[in-house]
Order: C-alpha cells, then sequence, then structure tokens
C-alpha cells in the first residue's frame, strides 16, 4: 500500500516556554526541550502563554490570505509579488508566506506538547487541580479552533495528537493523517466532546480571579482583564463546529428536496450552544446580577449599536459589548501584527492592500443604509481609501502609524447571532431566525413555550422581566434602520424547503460581507455555504466583481469553479513507494 508523507520539517519545533514577562516580550526562539517537563505551577502558567505567543503570531494571517481573495480588498499599486499571486487565485503558492500554513501547525505542535506535559505534571504533589483543569480545557479549544481555521481556508489538514520533539517521518504509522475538511471537523467535535484526560472543554480560567484577585470587583483596573478575551469560548468554536458538519453532511445530497435529519441533529446543537450563551447574558443583565468580567454586556443588536460600532476597534482593547474572544497585541511590549503595515497608507506603512470600489459602494446602496458601518470601516487619506477598522478615521484613541498593535477579534457577538440565525434557518424556525437576522426579537412575535421560540428569553424584549429594558434585540440588520432583507418561506406557492433555506442562507451570507468587513470570517462563510449546496457560484458571484475593472471577472470567475476556492499550498505530498528520501 501507498504511504503519503507530508513534509512539514519546517513546523518540528517545540512548544515555547516562557517567563509570565516574556509573555509582553515574547521571545519565541526559546524551545522546550521533549526531556524537559513541567515542574512548577508558575511553568504550568508560563507554559500555556507559550502557545499564546505563538496565537499572536498568526492571528492577523486568515485576514490577510482570505480578504485579499475575498468580496472586498484588492491589491494596491504598491502590493507584492507574493500578495498579487494570492488575489489572483495562483496554485502554485510554494514558498509564498501568505499561503503557508507553518505558523498554525506550529500552534498545533505547541498545543499537544504542552497537553503532554500537562498529563505528566498532574500527579505532582501540591498541584492546584482547578487551576489544571482551566488550562487544559482551553488549550483544546485553542487547538480546535486552530484546526477548524486550517480546513476553512486549506479545505484540508493532517491530524495529529502527540508532541513532536524531534524529526520525523509523518506518516499514519507515525500518528499523522492527512484528512479533508469533513474528518478534520469530525476530529474537531470529538475533541471537543471528549475533552482530555476528563477535563471537559467547557472550562474558562478568570485570570483576575487567578493573578489578580484584589481587583475581582474592581475589573476595570486590573492590569488582567485582556487575558480574559484570550482563548476562544466553547461556545463559538462548537456551534462553528456544529455549522460546519451541518453542511459537509449536506454536502453528500447538494440538491436534495428537504433537509438531511442527520445534519438537523447539528443545527440543533448549534442553535442550542447559541442561545444558552446569549440568553445568559439577557438575563443577567435584567436580574441586575452580571458578574462576568466583561461588565456592561449587552450582546444584543440594539438601538445603541449603529453609535457603538465605530467602538469596536477604537479602543485599545476589545469592546465589550461586542467582544465573546480576541487576539491580544501591546505595541509597548513588542507585541505587534502586521495589519496597520497592509492597509494603511501612512508612513512607515505600506498600503499593499485597499478596499475595491464597487464593493465600498454596496455598504451605501438604498437598501443596506449601512453608513454607520461604512464610516467605521472605511477612510481616506491623501486621496487614497484606506480600511480604517485598524487605524479609525477622528478617533481620540486612535493609533499613531508606528502602533501596529489592534486587537483581532477571534468571535464577536453579533458573529454569535449571525451563526444562530444559520441554524434557526436549517432548523425551519423561520420566525425566530427573522427575529434574529432581520427585526428583532420584540415582544408582538415572542410567545414563551412556543417551539418557536425554545431557548429565548423574554428578556431579549422590550418586554424584560425585571424592569425596562432599555436595548431590546432589533435584530442584526434593522439595528441600523436598513429594512429587512426578504425572508424566503415554506408559504411561498412553489418553494421547497431547499430553496428556501438556501435563499436565507445567502442573504446571511451577505450580510456577513457587510458586518465583518475585512475580519477574516466572510471567506470562510462563503466556502461552508458553498460546500452545503454544491455551487462554487456562491463565491463566485460575490468575488468576481471586483476583478471587472482588469478584465479579469472571466478569469478568476473560472478558477473558482474549478476549485480555487480553497488555497492550494503544496502540501508536499510524496509517494514513499518510489522515494526513500524526505523533502
Amino acid at each position: 500500500m501507498k504511504k503519503i508523507i507530508y513534509c512539514l520539517s519546517l513546523l518540528l519545533s517545540a512548544m515555547t516556554m516562557t517567563s509570565c514577562s516574556d509573555f509582553f516580550d515574547p521571545d519565541t526562539d526559546d524551545e522546550l526541550n521533549g526531556e524537559d517537563y513541567i515542574s512548577s505551577d508558575t511553568e504550568m502558567y508560563t507554559g500555556f502563554l507559550g502557545i499564546m505567543t505563538k496565537l499572536q503570531a498568526i492571528g492577523d494571517k486568515q485576514i490577510l490570505l482570505t480578504e485579499t481573495r475575498g468580496e472586498l480588498v484588492e491589491v494596491s499599486d504598491m502590493s507584492t509579488p507574493d500578495l498579487i499571486s494570492i488575489y489572483n487565485y495562483d496554485t502554485d503558492l510554494e514558498g509564498n508566506p501568505y499561503a503557508n500554513p507553518a505558523g498554525y501547525y506550529e500552534v498545533i505542535i505547541a498545543c499537544n506538547d504542552y497537553l503532554s506535559k500537562m498529563k505528566e505534571y498532574r500527579n505532582e504533589p501540591g498541584v492546584d487541580e482547578e487551576i489544571w483543569k482551566d488550562l487544559v480545557s482551553s488549550t483544546v479549544r485553542i487547538k480546535a479552533w486552530t484546526y477548524k481555521t486550517i480546513v476553512e481556508i486549506y479545505g484540508e489538514a493532517v491530524w495529529f495528537d502527540e508532541p513532536v520533539t524531534k524529526l520525523t517521518e509523518l506518516t499514519p504509522e507515525n500518528g499523522f493523517v492527512f484528512m479533508e475538511l469533513p474528518g478534520i471537523i469530525d476530529k474537531c467535535l470529538e475533541l471537543m466532546d471528549n475533552g482530555y484526560d476528563g477535563v471537559p472543554s467547557t472550562r474558562t480560567i478568570d485570570w483576575i480571579k487567578w493573578l489578580d484577585p484584589d481587583k475581582v470587583t474592581d475589573v476595570a483596573n486590573s492590569s488582567y482583564r485582556k487575558w480574559n478575551y484570550m482563548v476562544p469560548p466553547y461556545e463559538g468554536v462548537y456551534a462553528e463546529l456544529c455549522l460546519w458538519k451541518g453542511a459537509a453532511i449536506e454536502s453528500l445530497s447538494p440538491n436534495a428536496a428537504v433537509s438531511n435529519p442527520s445534519a438537523t441533529v447539528y443545527y440543533q446543537k448549534a442553535a442550542d450552544v447559541m442561545l444558552n450563551i446569549l440568553t445568559w447574558y439577557a438575563d443577567l443583565k435584567y436580574k441586575g446580577e452580571q458578574t462576568d468580567p466583561n461588565s456592561s454586556v449587552y450582546w444584543l443588536p440594539s438601538a445603541a449599536t449603529p453609535g457603538q460600532y465605530k467602538n469596536f476597534y477604537d479602543y485599545d482593547q476589545p469592546f465589550a459589548r461586542e467582544c465573546a474572544a480576541a487576539i491580544i497585541y501591546d505595541y509597548t511590549n513588542n507585541q505587534t501584527n502586521t495589519l496597520l503595515k497592509h492597509f494603511s497608507n501612512e508612513y512607515p506603512n505600506e498600503y499593499l492592500l485597499r478596499p475595491n470600489q464597487k464593493a465600498m459602494e454596496n455598504y451605501l446602496a438604498d437598501t443596506n443604509d449601512g453608513d454607520a458601518r461604512y464610516k467605521a470601516t472605511f477612510g481616506k487619506s491623501s486621496g487614497a481609501s484606506y480600511i480604517s477598522k485598524f487605524r479609525p478615521v477622528g478617533s481620540s484613541r486612535r493609533p499613531n502609524p508606528y502602533q501596529d498593535d489592534v486587537h483581532i477579534y477571534i468571535y464577536r457577538a453579533t458573529q454569535y447571532h449571525m451563526m444562530l440565525a444559520e441554524a434557526l434557518n436549517h432548523l425551519k424556525r423561520f420566525t425566530a431566525m427573522n427575529g434574529v437576522f432581520n427585526n428583532g426579537v420584540n415582544k408582538e412575535i415572542y410567545k414563551e413555550g412556543d417551539p418557536e421560540w425554545i431557548g429565548f428569553s423574554r428578556n431579549w424584549t422590550s418586554d424584560a422581566e425585571w424592569g425596562t429594558r432599555r436595548y431590546p434585540s432589533m435584530g442584526i440588520r434593522c439595528c441600523y434602520g436598513a429594512p429587512a432583507r426578504t425572508k424566503v418561506v415554506l408559504t411561498l406557492v412553489g418553494t421547497t424547503e431547499h430553496d428556501a433555506m438556501k435563499a436565507n442562507d445567502l442573504q446571511i451570507l451577505d450580510e456577513s460581507m457587510l458586518e465583518f468587513a475585512c475580519e477574516g470570517k466572510v471567506y470562510a462563510m462563503m466556502n461552508r455555504m458553498a460546500l452545503r449546496y454544491g455551487d462554487l457560484n456562491i463565491i463566485a458571484d460575490r468575488v468576481a466583481p471586483k476583478y471587472e475593472s482588469a478584465g479579469k471577472d472571466g478569469e478568476i470567475r473560472g478558477k473558482i469553479l474549478d476549485g480555487g476556492n480553497w488555497v492550494h499550498y503544496d502540501l508536499r505530498l510524496m509517494d514513499t513507494d518510489n522515494s526513500d528520501s524526505q523533502e
């Protein structure tokens, strides 16, 4: 039988272990020898921060790689051959640093090494068992999120669980298994469902309570406040994996006239986990029991949202009312990313990528009324348009051109609502979906006890149980004063279940293009929709128009329809029956 080797020799580094201070001034060349072990709670703690430095290193990668190929961003006159190659959907990307998945696999290697060493350390005397469990659970979620991110970009990955401390042949016999997207999603769900060493994937760390207990009641003044955002949350990771799983199941019969019951199971799981967290926040807020470190969280698109949108990137830390998780940087401590370098046209930045004019116009269409989002997304300087999310226009907190440490959202509250709308659509809960997505969950349509509204509470509405609700849910769309997008339901004559859900999905996708502009989230959703319906035109119809001015729209459409929706990076697969060497 032929054996397949996946050559990741550049990735065979061991887990970075840093000191507490090094987390803010990281030296990512420090490596943990395979014979080293965690010998104290301090190393348990600092070892986890070593994983976080690797997560910081890939924070901007999905944005730069997928937005360059997506519907909004184009290369500028100052762009580089590597970016132009990505932009042109080239398939020969060997050596292209943007396409190289090495950084993602470094995170996986770090997680595997850490989990292995934590397992050894668990039986040492004096271990803080609760903190130990929190750190293990958090590492499981980081691993699952990273694998999810890899396959939603590349459509394939190599799964492995064992620590890697030396160069080895990456064969199935050695525990390295090449899989396409459905297999990786299954492995991620298995990991999330089973946890590690008896620890579930649902535990979280309150860094303030652990490391700064005097500030538990004074969160705003704790130097550890940002740390509570760092780890991908269970709800976001699990719900998104379930949406991918449902899409993968439906892709086996993409033109089926009725829903696939096996897929419905996963859409129900996604809806349940989203409703659990969103309704929990709504209920806490209006019972006066808000104890979450991110206080004053509304987590509902509301009348306050348009005025707050500009603040999502305007602060030196993620905006509490919107942030579920984010990768945090600190310019003063040498923690940076390259977003300002790529998108700002002010010296010393390079303005390598810019917004496409045709895509920008979509925001101001009469049917979108996207003025609030437009102003927070785009700016103009020296006659050139730029993405201003990473350098906010007219802000007192606007960073200087050298301050390249903007935070990067892993999950946003509105993203949770978008995922919920997608799940409700495939559960055929169209009234609830319309409330979440379009017009809000108002007291006129919400009916307690109605199967349509299972998982919601009256605290989503202005008829809140505990007093007058100042900011009830107005829906993702209508909180901006935009008219509701067309909701396709089965009552329309001749509309099949399949056609209704596809039309609704595409409306959700089109709204996501406005809401998550240049955040590295939309292209993954395009890929999921295309997978679910076996229709790559879903991507081509949205991406090709930005190439029209260069006369390349037909060429790019053809590449996408030929499978170019996935980034094709040379995985250096080779047949070991014909070669005994490893490249």
